[in-house]
C-alpha cells in the first residue's frame, strides 16, 4: 500500500512539473546563476536552458544593466578580459562557473549570456549584485530603438501538391535587422503586406517574439500567406514604425490542378446527365401488348405486328381490276402441276346427245360433242377416261 502511495505521489509531483519545464523551454534561453550576491575573487556557477544544441556562448558580468532593459552601453559595461565561454550539449544545457569581478561601470548587475554561433543570436540575462560594488540608479530611457535592414530579404518554402490544387500559397520572409537606436527593441510589431499586380498591398500585423538590443542584430522570420487559388506576379513588403523596410517579388505560379478538374467536370458532368436522361426515358415510355420486355435488348419493350389503317391511295380501282399473277407451283413437287400430281385419279365424263331429238345440238353451243370422229347417226355412248401413273 506504501508502494502504491509513493508511485501515485511521484506521478502527481511529475504533472504538476511538466507545464513549469514546458513553459520554460517555450519562453527561450534563461540563465540561472547559483547565488544571488558574491564578492570580488569568487565564482559562480551559471546554468543554463533552453539554448540551441551545440552552440557556442559567452558568459560576461556587465554593469548599469536589467534583464528587462539588457545592457545599457553594450559590452563597454561588461568585464571582457574576464568572460567565460561554453558550448551547450545536444539538450540545449550548460553549467559553468565564473569568476566574480568588478563590472568597469556601476550596478545594478546581470550575468549577461549570449550566443557566439548558431542559426539566429540568442541573449539572456540573470540578476546578479558584486558584494561591495558600487550601484546607482539606471539613466532614464531616452530616445527608441530603430531597425534597419542588414541583409537581402528571402522567402523560404515551396508549394505542395495542395497548392496545385487551389490551397493557400505559404511562404516565410526572414531578414536580418540591427538595431540602430539607442534603447532596445522588445518584441517588435511588423507589418506584412501583400500586393498583386498593380493594386495597393494589404497589410497585416505579425509580431516577433524577440528583443534586440542597442546595437546588436537579429534575425527575423515573419510568415507570409495569400488567398486560395492566387496565383501570377506578387510583391511582399515589410514595414515597421510606418516605414517600408524591405519590398520582395513573388511569382506564384497557376493552380493547374484546378483547371483539370473543371475541364474534366465539364466532360463528365454531361455525360453523366445524358445516360441518367437515357435511364429515365427507356423506363417511363410505354411497353407492348401485356409489358413484356424484347428478350435481344433488356429494358425494350417487345414490338408486335397491329392493325394499321391505310388511306386509299389514287389508282387503287386501276390496280385492282389489273390479273393478278397466277401462283407460284408447289415448292414441294415443281415438275408437277396442280391436276396431275401423282397418285391423283381424275375422271371425265363426257354425254352425247342426239342433234335429232336435242335442237340445240346442231347449233354447237350445247355439251355434246363428237367422240372418235362418230357421224350422226352412230351410236351415242358415255366413256370414262381414267388417268394415272403406269
Amino acid at each position: 500500500m506504501r508502494r502504491i502511495t509513493a508511485l501515485f505521489a511521484a506521478l502527481v509531483i511529475a504533472l504538476l512539473m511538466l507545464p513549469s519545464a514546458t513553459a520554460t523551454a517555450a519562453d527561450g534561453p534563461a540563465v540561472q546563476v547559483s547565488e544571488s550576491e558574491a564578492g570580488t575573487g569568487s565564482s559562480v556557477v551559471v546554468t543554463g536552458t533552453g539554448w540551441q544544441p551545440k552552440v557556442l556562448l559567452m558568459m560576461l558580468i556587465c554593469g548599469r544593466a536589467e534583464p528587462s532593459r539588457g545592457v545599457i552601453g553594450g559590452t563597454n559595461s561588461c568585464a571582457n578580459a574576464d568572460a567565460r565561454a561554453v558550448t551547450t550539449d545536444t539538450t540545449g544545457h550548460f553549467s559553468k562557473s565564473l569568476p566574480v569581478v568588478d563590472p568597469p561601470v556601476p550596478c545594478p548587475c546581470v550575468v549577461h549570456v549570449t550566443s557566439v554561433t548558431g542559426a539566429s543570436q540568442a541573449v539572456a540575462d540573470a540578476v546578479f549584485k558584486v558584494a561591495g560594488h558600487p550601484v546607482e540608479p539606471l539613466p532614464k530611457q531616452v530616445g527608441s530603438g530603430r531597425l534597419s535592414v542588414l541583409t537581402d530579404p528571402r522567402l523560404d518554402g515551396s508549394s505542395g501538391v495542395l497548392t496545385w490544387f487551389g490551397a493557400p500559397p505559404a511562404r516565410t520572409l526572414a531578414i536580418t535587422v540591427g538595431n540602430l537606436g539607442t534603447a532596445a527593441v522588445k518584441d517588435p510589431v511588423f507589418e506584412i503586406g501583400t500586393a498583386h499586380g498593380v493594386f495597393a498591398p494589404q497589410w497585416e500585423e505579425q509580431q516577433w517574439r524577440g528583443t534586440i538590443q542597442p546595437g546588436a542584430k537579429a534575425r527575423v522570420e515573419v510568415p507570409v500567406e495569400l488567398a486560395s487559388g492566387a496565383h501570377g506576379d506578387y510583391t511582399v513588403s515589410l514595414k515597421y514604425g510606418g516605414k517600408v523596410l524591405v519590398e520582395q517579388p513573388w511569382g506564384v505560379g497557376r493552380p493547374w490542378g484546378v483547371t483539370l478538374f473543371w475541364a474534366l467536370a465539364a466532360i463528365v458532368v454531361p455525360a453523366a446527365v445524358f445516360r441518367v436522361g437515357m435511364a429515365v426515358v427507356d423506363r417511363v415510355r410505354p411497353r407492348g401488348p401485356g409489358g413484356q420486355q424484347s428478350a435481344g435488348r433488356p429494358g425494350r419493350a417487345s414490338r408486335k405486328p397491329e392493325l394499321t389503317l391505310r388511306m386509299p391511295r389514287l389508282g387503287a380501282r386501276a390496280d385492282r381490276d389489273r390479273p393478278r399473277p397466277a401462283p407460284a407451283a408447289s415448292s414441294a413437287l415443281p415438275w408437277f402441276t396442280p391436276d396431275a400430281d401423282p397418285g391423283t385419279t381424275t375422271t371425265i365424263t363426257v354425254t352425247v346427245t342426239d342433234p335429232e331429238t336435242d335442237p340445240e345440238a346442231g347449233t354447237g353451243t350445247g355439251a355434246g360433242t363428237d367422240i372418235g370422229g362418230a357421224g350422226a347417226g352412230a351410236p351415242r355412248t358415255d366413256t370414262t377416261k381414267t388417268k394415272g401413273n403406269t
